[in-house]
């Protein structure tokens, strides 16, 4: 079947145009969760910033730190890497189900597509994390290989759910497929980027709010960004069966 990235872009704003209010409620869902996971898990480190902390580089002031103290920035990090992996994952989990029930012709609530990904969580979550590690790694060796890691491996979930293939298995597939495809996937990445970075850069204009109302709102933004992003992969791979 011949399918173009403009074709599919179009395919990906009617799923998401008629879907909207699902989507929404599935991305305001699954940023409440990370942001109370978080929140649960996260120890108050308010205490470790000092008067001087402002002039200083993070490895100085992680330097100036105790061993006790480095020990609960380390535990923060650790949380908020943890909160934001699961809720990558339901959201994840969501929109795989919610994409093939409602191309079914069902009609398909937000708590009936995120109860619907339950089974499939457990093999999600391992994948999502060898993803989003190989992906970081990636970026902090030097951006591009970051970007062509994100670009490869952005089948995989899908691969994985469809075929009941293993996680490394779903990588490999994902790289045979997207090398031959990447023209219609790159772009699409690239632009996922973009959205992610400019979502981050919203966090200075919404100070006026609470910290955790700022928190949920800007992950249902970033998850919203997301969604539209697996819509478009969903599409392409069905396409590409």
């Amino acid at each position: 079947m011949s399918f173009t990235a403009a074709s599919l872009y179009r395919d990906t704003g009617n799923f998401f145009r008629h879907q909207f209010v699902t989507i929404v409620l599935i991305a305001l869902l699954t940023s409440f969760i990370t942001v109370l996971i978080g929140h649960a898990l996260t120890p108050d480190i308010s205490g470790l910033a000092d008067g001087n902390s402002g002039s200083m580089s993070l490895m100085e002031w992680i330097r100036t730190m105790t061993p006790e103290q480095q020990q609960q920035l380390l535990h923060a990090s650790a949380a908020g890497t943890l909160a934001s992996l699961v809720g990558n994952t339901l959201l994840l989990g969501a929109m795989l189900c919610l994409i093939p029930m409602v191309t079914a012709g069902e009609r398909v609530s937000a708590l009936r597509a995120m109860g619907a990904s339950a089974p499939m969580l457990l093999r999600l979550l391992p994948l999502v994390f060898f993803m989003t590690l190989i992906i970081q790694l990636g970026f902090m060796a030097l951006m591009v290989p970051g970007i062509i890691f994100a670009i490869i491996l952005s089948l995989s979930p899908m691969i994985m759910t469809a075929e009941k293939v293993g996680i490394f298995a779903a990588m490999r597939a994902s790289t045979r497929l997207v090398w031959g495809h990447v023209k219609v996937v790159a772009p699409a990445i690239l632009g996922w980027l973009l959205a992610k970075v400019l979502v981050l850069l919203m966090a200075s204009s919404l100070t006026v709010l609470p910290a955790n109302v700022t928190s949920v709102l800007l992950n249902a933004l970033s998850n919203l960004v997301s969604a539209l992003l697996i819509i478009y992969l969903s599409r392409l791979y069905m396409l590409l069966r």
